[in-house]
């Protein structure tokens, strides 16, 4: 059954700036347990900052987590992104487009209002499923 993504989406996001150092994304990820951070400047999506940005753009080539900004390391535009009122079938087909498990959710403007998981859209499809329990166990955005 074809959702809206309103209704599945995560809505309780954590933004950062892009000036944000890695460090203090890192430990919003830990505090919050998510795995992603939508960077954001006022209401402008600037990019997004997975927990696998961190180790792959940051860690593992030297960069200092204290001195690097989020802004340097995360995925910027083009940003694959859905609206509120898209369906849950179009967020499939873009995940499978474009090999992502989540995408941020914004409104008429580019403010970002959520993010979506294939964990969030696996427990609107059937609430019994694997990956659903193990969405309601992890961190999906």
């Amino acid at each position: 059954m074809t959702r809206r993504i309103r209704d599945v989406m995560s809505p309780d996001t954590t933004s950062v700036e892009p000036m944000t150092t890695v460090a203090e994304a890192a430990r919003l990820m830990r505090e919050r347990d998510i795995g992603d951070v939508l960077v954001a400047y006022d209401c402008d999506l600037f990019g997004v900052l997975t927990d696998r940005d961190i180790v792959l753009r940051a860690v593992a080539e030297g960069h200092d987590p204290q001195a690097t900004t989020v802004g340097s390391l995360c995925t910027r535009p083009p940003l694959v992104t859905l609206a509120p009122e898209d369906t849950t079938d179009h967020a499939v087909e873009l995940m499978r487009q474009y090999a992502v498990r989540r995408l941020p959710v914004v409104e008429r403007g580019g403010c970002p209002v959520g993010v979506v998981s294939l964990g969030d859209l696996a427990a609107a499809e059937d609430p019994h499923s694997a990956l659903a329990d193990i969405s309601r166990s992890a961190p999906t955005h």
